[in-house]
């Protein structure tokens, strides 16, 4: 008979059911566990990212444009979509990656008021070596479960997450929680960042 292991969530549990027995703290079993989770990721995470001399915002830019493929270019725009940070923000941090040679910036040769954010050969080698080793890392923050178990984790969180982007996706109502219908010409609410 194996027996289920513990952790400081199932104490603090415990202890608001013994204190507040009239609440219904399960949320807690669920949640304060992907609170816990997210800080030890955040702590892989700024590991990996540190022994490439990049911090998590530096990653979120060079990955994004990574990801585009060849020739590894978009608009601060584009960037600032994928990130959900605010024009200023992404300007700065595309100064600061620019400066240390991982990005360049240029016009855009289908809008000569554009322009296009590049990696860099050497942002490229950061960024790919910078994943390898997020990759590592995340691996053995999951070891503790075998592979079908993190497909059904990875689908339950999925379903979980997806109600919440629904939420914070242009052109959803907040007021009736469904979509509006919002026509295409006029101007999208930004997620809050």
């Amino acid at each position: 008979m194996s027996v289920t292991p513990t952790d400081e969530v199932d104490r603090i549990v415990e202890a608001w059911r013994r204190e507040r027995p009239d609440l219904d703290v399960s949320p807690l079993t669920i949640l304060s566990r992907v609170l816990r989770l997210a800080r030890h990721l955040d702590l892989a995470r700024g590991s990996a990212f540190a022994e490439h001399d990049l911090e998590s915002w530096g990653f979120e830019v060079l990955s994004a444009l990574r990801r585009s493929g060849a020739p590894y270019e978009l608009s601060p725009g584009q960037m600032v979509a994928q990130t959900l940070v605010t024009s200023g923000t992404m300007t700065n941090r595309v100064d600061r990656l620019a400066a240390r040679g991982l990005v360049s910036r240029g016009p855009d040769p289908r809008d000569r008021r554009g322009v296009k954010v590049t990696l860099t050969s050497a942002g490229c080698d950061v960024v790919d070596a910078a994943m390898a080793d997020l990759l590592e890392r995340e691996r053995a923050l999951l070891n503790e479960l075998p592979p079908s178990e993190r497909v059904q984790l990875a689908g339950l969180l999925r379903q979980l997450l997806s109600s919440f982007e629904v939420r914070t996706a242009p052109g959803f109502d907040r007021k009736s929680e469904a979509p509006s219908l919002v026509s295409e010409g006029e101007p999208q609410p930004r997620p809050e960042v």
